[in-house]
């Protein structure tokens, strides 16, 4: 039996993190609004704790996308995505255990020991990825914004609330304020 060599994060200073973190399974865990709520409470206390900006996000039913940008010197991105995850994965369980215990089985993940875990977040620390240059950047934050609309949630990115794409047109325009301070100019447009 092989087994796969574990993933390694290079946090490299002064570079924006594309994240991608996906629910158990690809099931639509954050398709009620306040699961979605919870997701954006858990990234506003992440922010407050681990002082990194935020430039961009989307939340989707089964998956969501963060591009960050960490203080120079800050924290590595696991603890920032534990915090983040942690809190919704919480508060989502509980909801469920109180509110629809028929429903827990959809989070229940075997363990190799027999036992039982429960899981909102799909294994592992989702998808990430350093992006050094603003073309990258900012293709990232289309892809970001764009995403609802691929998927026939909205006609326009703007239209999604649980989005950054209406804080580029007016800054408190959505739930979470964008850090736009650092995020280097578009080029060409």
């Amino acid at each position: 039996m092989s087994r796969s060599p574990h993933r390694r994060r290079f946090e490299g200073r002064n570079q924006a993190r594309y994240i991608t973190c996906s629910c158990f399974h690809r099931r639509p865990f954050l398709d009620r609004e306040r699961t979605r709520q919870w997701l954006v409470e858990g990234i506003e206390r992440a922010r407050e704790k681990h002082e990194f900006d935020l430039w961009a996000w989307v939340t989707m039913p089964e998956h969501v996308h963060v591009l960050l940008f960490p203080e120079p010197g800050g924290p590595k991105l696991g603890p920032i995505l534990q915090s983040i995850k942690q809190s919704v994965a919480k508060r989502a369980l509980n909801w469920v255990r109180i509110n629809a215990p028929r429903t827990l089985a959809l989070f229940e993940d075997a363990q190799p020991d027999g036992s039982i875990v429960h899981r909102f977040w799909q294994r592992g620390g989702g998808y990430d990825r350093n992006l050094w240059s603003a073309k990258e950047i900012w293709e990232k934050i289309d892809y970001i914004h764009e995403n609802p609309v691929r998927r026939g949630l909205c006609d326009r990115p703007e239209d999604w609330w649980w989005s950054s794409a209406r804080s580029y047109r007016d800054l408190n325009a959505g739930p979470l304020t964008i850090d736009r301070g650092r995020i280097p100019p578009r080029l060409g447009r």
